[in-house]
């Protein structure tokens, strides 16, 4: 067995909590979690929050007792641990995806704070217009669907090369101000051929909303193959296998269900 609960000791919200892991895979912990029925909501990234009450159904769902101390080492070391701030929301970590220039493994958060500008490298933004679509584009590097993005030039900060990429690739003019900060992507390179690094590990994810319905998009720079503006179940099906999308499923609640898991 290597699914993990210490003891319900830690307060929160006028409760005691435990903390439920794995050290082997999220398969294997997602499927204690559905047997003890804990919430989806009470995963955060790298473990679930076990109220008090549930504690005993976790037991005898099939976890084993341990000590926070432990619990925590074997977190660390299976390399499943999923580092945040402590406002921000985890949502998941995906260990090497691939991506042309070298694998990487990948944490996702949900946040509304802007990361440290220094440690950015590169911005995406969820465009929607005023009926609830999105825009998208096919990127000619990594051939495949997605929101508009791309890596950051040095003179900008991460919302001016929000603003910039999507102009580039969808000639939308956004607002810098209607353009929100609603997560961010850290990745952890498996090779030394990497873009990111140590120091700017970063993706800053955006949102915004437009006024009006589908407005006119051009063909995209010389980066994009296509351009469309999507429905959310045409989204989900360009991208819910992409390993960004349970970010995409968190800041949008009404895509959750459109796709299949990553």
């Amino acid at each position: 067995m290597t699914v993990w609960i210490d003891e319900p000791i830690w307060p929160a919200h006028g409760r005691l909590f435990a903390h439920l892991v794995s050290d082997t895979s999220y398969d294997e912990l997602h499927a204690v979690a559905r047997r003890a029925q804990l919430h989806p909501r009470s995963f955060d990234g790298d473990h679930y929050d076990v109220p008090e009450g549930r504690w005993q159904s976790v037991i005898d769902a099939g976890a084993t007792r341990t000590t926070g101390v432990d619990l925590a080492r074997r977190l660390n070391a299976s390399g499943l641990r999923l580092r945040k701030r402590k406002r921000d929301r985890g949502v998941r970590r995906i260990l090497d995806v691939s991506f042309p220039n070298g694998p990487s493994d990948v944490d996702l958060v949900a946040s509304d704070e802007p990361l440290d500008a220094s440690r950015v490298l590169a911005a995406m933004v969820f465009v929607r217009d005023r009926r609830g679509d999105f825009v998208v584009v096919h990127s000619v590097r990594r051939g495949e669907w997605g929101s508009p993005g791309g890596w950051r030039e040095e003179d900008e900060t991460p919302v001016e090369n929000a603003v910039r990429e999507t102009f580039e690739e969808t000639g939308l003019k956004l607002r810098h101000p209607d353009v929100l900060p609603c997560g961010y992507e850290r990745f952890t390179p498996r090779n030394d051929d990497n873009l990111f690094s140590r120091e700017k590990p970063y993706l800053q994810v955006f949102r915004t909303r437009l006024e009006d319905v589908r407005p006119a998009i051009n063909d995209g720079d010389d980066g994009i193959h296509e351009t469309r503006w999507v429905t959310p179940e045409e989204y989900a099906s360009l991208c819910g296998h992409l390993f960004w999308w349970p970010l995409a499923v968190e800041v949008f609640p009404d895509l959750r269900g459109l796709a299949r898991p990553v």
